[in-house]
């Protein structure tokens, strides 16, 4: 199904009916994540049609979107200026958990830098978590301008968007500090294995990390 414009996994009963309670559905974003989540009823809907309620009784209304994430939509290379430092990054698990690596692809003007580490037995979402805290800690400078680029709705939703992290507190909270020692950071969320370069490449890099090990 669809819930605000993003891909999510609708629970359902034996019968295959929708899961209600207090009409609300059970969602996650992720099959493989720990979180669920009740959501109004109104604002999900099947993926082949955005503009139609699960209910065909209301019409959901598309969130506001960041301009930056827009532009990155259309054009990412367009949407970072050149005194910007651009950070795409991924993480990867084989087995969730199992054996992960993470990838980093950084870019200020000409220059560019790839990370590909194996590290160790964890899962998805740590990974995802530890290639965001890698590429960060790799920027020396922290008046820059920086925009890092993730496709993952758990990390950017535990980072950004105010979720509660019921696991993974300590890594959150010290991705979140140093977040916060920088003068112009941005995190955006831009859809996995979608087109962009940038994204694709770190995902390249994650699972070579893997691979590689």
């Amino acid at each position: 199904m669809r819930f605000k414009q993003n891909k999510v996994w609708l629970a359902i009963d034996d019968q295959g009916k929708p899961i209600v309670k207090d009409n609300k559905f059970l969602i996650k974003y992720q099959l493989e994540q720990d979180y669920e989540y009740w959501v109004n009823r109104n604002g999900v809907s099947p993926l082949d049609n955005p503009q139609t309620e699960i209910n065909d009784r209301h019409k959901s209304t598309p969130p506001k979107k960041d301009l930056l994430t827009e532009a990155l939509l259309s054009d990412p290379a367009e949407a970072i200026s050149p005194d910007t430092v651009c950070i795409f990054t991924d993480g990867a698990s084989s087995g969730n958990p199992g054996p992960a690596g993470v990838g980093v692809l950084m870019r200020f003007g000409k220059h560019q830098k790839e990370i590909s580490r194996y590290i160790g037995i964890a899962t998805n979402n740590v990974a995802e978590l530890e290639a965001i805290k890698i590429g960060l800690l790799e920027l020396k400078k922290k008046d820059v301008p920086v925009r890092l680029l993730t496709d993952s709705n758990y990390a950017y939703g535990v980072l950004v968007l105010g979720w509660k992290a019921k696991r993974n507190q300590n890594l959150v909270k010290s991705i979140k500090e140093l977040i916060s020692t920088f003068k112009d950071l941005k995190l955006v969320k831009i859809r996995g294995h979608h087109g962009f370069e940038g994204n694709e490449r770190a995902d390249a890099l994650a699972t070579s990390a893997i691979k590689n090990r």
